[in-house]
């Protein structure tokens, strides 16, 4: 991924060859590994410049596209806040829906569900470009 938006508002955010190609084995890793990583864990492990939690976002929300137009499930599913939730952040929810994969609030049960099954459908989906 060269750049994505974070949203219609600003500018693009670009990540370099290099950060997408560790973005993706890190996604994979998990994937394979059956577990979710944090966006915290993420942002230490790639080591992104700054604006880091930006470029992150852009970068998963481009996945969440890519993966959307290829009619796959969203590999973005794996990457969840620290918090109490265990659940992506709002802007997740809110792509995805621009994607027309999810309806409904980006907070409780309904949000918490299909986060649920997603992620399972993640772990199923076998990736052509994983390595």
């Amino acid at each position: 991924m060269e750049s994505g938006r974070v949203n219609d508002a600003t500018a693009p955010i670009r990540i370099s060859r290099p950060h997408w190609d560790a973005l993706l084995e890190e996604l994979n890793d998990a994937r394979l590994q059956r577990h979710l990583v944090t966006y915290r864990s993420l942002l230490e492990r790639l080591q992104l410049p700054a604006p880091a939690m930006q470029t992150l976002a852009a970068a998963l929300e481009h996945l969440a596209m890519l993966d959307a137009r290829a009619d796959r499930p969203l590999r973005s599913v794996l990457v969840i806040s620290q918090s109490a939730s265990r659940l992506p952040r709002t802007g997740f929810f809110e792509c995805a829906a621009r994607l027309g994969r999810f309806c409904g609030p980006a907070d409780g049960t309904a949000a918490a569900s299909w986060h649920a099954g997603e992620v399972a459908r993640v772990f199923e989906f076998d990736y052509p470009e994983a390595p």
